[in-house]
């Protein structure tokens, strides 16, 4: 299990995770959380339903990594596709803002249930949506929506990073040049991150398969 996502029964997946593991993970989605933004909320005496259905941003973001996460719906090859991009981005950004960060939300969550308390035990032992301490790993044990949660904001992360990189498709395989950097390019710890999680997403999906 360490290192890759096993099935367990119900729909959900478990992996074995070092503090260090846990550590960047959280980290990570973290610094995604706070890429995407908060949430808006209603202002005082605002009608819920109405803010609701409050209209989204009709410009791509400027931010090359968040253009990725909100990418055109029909390209910008001319003034007609442009329009009908702004329109979509209009009534779908601010949901699948809330959809990313809800995702990645869960992502915290669930590590910050992995915390060891005294004696080695870990919050939750129950086996769903937290963990057990084995052989000096702690098992994340994730439901089945817990899973769609993971697989969303890893696939997020690693957009992100490789946006941050400027990762081409040739890049990253294992012929790829991320694979022959130096260990003293200042990108080698960003890399091996975006490499491991593409590990860790590929191990995900494979299970979730299953």
């Amino acid at each position: 299990m360490a290192g890759h996502f096993e099935a367990t029964p119900g729909g959900g997946a478990a992996v074995a995770l070092d503090e260090v593991e846990i550590a960047i993970l959280r980290s990570l989605a973290v610094q995604l959380l706070e890429l995407i933004g908060p949430g808006d909320e209603p202002a005082e005496g605002e009608d819920p339903l109405a803010a609701l259905f409050a209209e989204g941003p009709s410009e791509p973001p400027t931010d090359p990594a968040l253009a990725r996460l909100f990418p055109e719906a029909y390209g910008d090859d001319d003034t007609e596709l442009r329009a009908a991009s702004a329109e979509f981005r209009r009534f779908t950004e601010n949901d699948l803002r809330t959809r990313k960060r809800d995702d990645a939300l869960v992502v915290v969550r669930t590590l910050d249930a992995l915390t060891p308390q005294p004696g080695g035990a870990s919050r939750s032992d129950s086996g769903e949506g937290g963990g057990r301490r084995a052989g000096g790993a702690a098992v994340l044990t994730l439901t089945a929506d817990e899973c769609r949660s993971w697989l969303g904001s890893l696939n997020d992360l690693r957009l992100t990073i490789g946006t941050r990189l400027e990762v081409s498709d040739e890049d990253g395989g294992e012929d790829g040049s991320l694979y022959r950097l130096p260990d003293s390019d200042p990108r080698k710890p960003m890399v091996m991150a975006y490499l491991w999680l593409g590990a860790l997403q590929e191990t995900l999906v494979e299970t979730l398969m299953s």
